[in-house]
């Protein structure tokens, strides 16, 4: 009787286990809320195990926050491709501004995460200095933006690079997270990508003509 055949499983590469557990945790978190989802349905939906889940992240807030984390790199990952620096101030400001919308409106998963994490009082985020180094980036960016338009005597107002980045992550944030009310009340779509566009451009107008305008006296 012969030997029987011998059969060799093919480790796993863990990066790309982790990269699936993040993605499908992702999209449970966005879904059902931190409270609603369930490592066994996470679990369930990936191509590993639970025992995985434990493995990588600890436990659910573990997992929690490197999905956050996570979605907060892909954000800045994003924007450092844009090169800006080669850009006038004005326009570099208006493509950092359309981008944000653009982004947002394509991944409506990052707003329903960050809506849950308010919830939890940013539990998860306060106690993760990957996150905080993580987006120290933009706001450097933005105050670069602003210091070459006022080297270039192009924007007269000193303005604040933390307001000008909450005040169009606001307003990009606005356009997926009230999408069905809007539609609902005004029969607009803000996901719409020609409104998505329309509304980042009003947005970088207000802030550009605010800079270039002089302070008051």
């Amino acid at each position: 009787m012969g030997e029987p055949p011998v059969t060799s499983r093919k480790p796993r590469d863990p990066a790309k286990v982790r990269a699936n557990l993040l993605a499908v945790a992702t999209e449970v978190f966005a879904e059902l809320g931190y409270y609603g989802a369930r490592v066994d349905d996470i679990a369930a939906r990936s191509t590993t195990t639970k025992r995985m889940i434990y493995y990588y992240f600890g436990d659910k807030d573990g997992l929690f926050t490197a999905v956050l984390e996570h979605a907060y790199a892909q954000v800045r990952a994003a924007e450092a491709s844009l090169q800006l620096a080669d850009l006038p101030p004005a326009e570099a400001l208006q493509s950092l501004v359309r981008h944000t919308f653009r982004w947002h409106a394509a991944h409506p998963e990052l707003a329903r995460l960050v809506s849950v994490e308010n919830t939890l009082q940013a539990d998860h985020l306060r106690g993760s200095p990957d996150h905080h180094r993580a987006n120290r980036p933009i706001i450097a960016t933005i105050g670069d933006i602003l210091e070459h338009g006022r080297a270039e005597g192009v924007f007269l107002r000193a303005a604040s690079a933390l307001d000008l980045h909450l005040q169009m992550t606001a307003m990009a944030l606005f356009q997926v997270t009230n999408a069905a009310t809007v539609e609902a009340t005004f029969g607009v779509d803000l996901l719409d990508p020609a409104t998505v566009d329309a509304a980042a451009d009003n947005l970088a107008a207000m802030m550009t003509a605010w800079l270039r305008s002089p302070a008051p006296i």
